[in-house]
């Protein structure tokens, strides 16, 4: 007997992710598509373009997925969208599910990753864990007594917006633009004269490997400002373990520096603070799309 196959749909703030998953996780085919910016109608214009076609070519049982922004997955709507300013109260689900004819689930992109390493991952058999995605901004997820916690307004788990400065009407100053990737190159850049829309992560660990001692001392600053974000979530909610995931957290060079930072803060701080364990994410780039499709697997079960 063949396992029932999904349509799974991660949008990043970059590209939009489509998968034909099993239900065992297993990817049969995939692809991407640039992530639009230009619109609401763009938008959807794109994910149905995307959700038919498979529909069409593929005997699936339904949609799955990881998006942006503040998220009633029980509803699946989309309160907000993140980075996709032009998102604002859209029931994904149901304009979807009636444009392709199947049923479609909707999770916000970091408690699809929390739930994907809680579920068989990096966090399987943790009560109390952490995510921290590591993408365009950062991302993340909390599990809570072995579950994704979502927040009293679905907002759990949005490291992208703490506060990092005192210009409160700008995101500049949030912890996403900081923080993340697009951080990260503009670090470089500046350091190495480069465009940093020129750069990714992977040029730039790259570079770090070639021992580029510019690029080193930037990855030491960058992941010492990671860390206080790891410090100051460890006094908040004491978990077990957090997690590193998104596209750079392959790198085995980012996780020893945050270890090795991290330790340093816990080291010359004043007072003993318990501490958790850092772990890399075991499906790294994969993982919202497995949350997503858990997401889908657990509404089916729920129904």
């Amino acid at each position: 007997m063949s396992e029932k196959k999904y349509l799974v749909i991660d949008v990043g703030g970059t590209s939009i992710k489509h998968a034909v998953m099993t239900e065992s996780t297993e990817i049969l085919e995939n692809g991407k598509t640039p992530t639009p910016y230009d619109g609401l109608e763009k938008y959807l214009e794109t994910l149905t373009g995307i959700s038919r076609r498979y529909a069409l070519q593929t005997e699936i049982e339904g949609i799955a997925l990881s998006v942006p922004g503040i998220v009633d997955s029980d509803k699946g709507f989309q309160f907000t969208g993140g980075s996709l300013q032009y998102i604002s109260n859209l029931p994904l689900a149901s304009v979807l599910a009636e444009k392709c004819g199947v049923p479609v689930t909707v999770e916000n992109d970091g408690k699809c990753a929390a739930l994907a390493e809680a579920w068989n991952g990096s966090l399987k058999g943790c009560k109390d864990g952490i995510v921290i995605l590591l993408g365009t901004g950062i991302g993340g997820g909390i599990i809570k007594d072995g579950k994704v916690h979502k927040g009293k307004h679905f907002a759990a788990g949005e490291f992208s917006f703490i506060q990092m400065g005192d210009q409160y009407e700008s995101l500049e100053n949030v912890l996403g633009m900081q923080s993340g990737n697009r951080r990260l190159c503009k670090m470089v850049g500046a350091v190495k004269k480069i465009n940093p829309d020129e750069l990714d992560g992977f040029q730039i660990f790259a570079l770090a490997k070639q021992g580029d001692p510019d690029v080193l001392k930037v990855l030491d600053q960058f992941t010492m400002q990671v860390a206080k974000i790891i410090f100051n979530l460890q006094t908040i909610y004491d978990p077990e373990l957090i997690a590193i995931g998104g596209g750079i957290s392959r790198e085995e060079l980012l996780i020893e520096l945050l270890r090795k930072n991290t330790e340093y803060i816990y080291r010359v701080f004043p007072m003993e603070i318990p501490r958790a364990q850092i772990v890399q994410c075991h499906y790294f780039n994969d993982a919202n799309l497995i949350g997503a499709l858990r997401t889908f697997q657990l509404m089916e079960k729920g129904k």
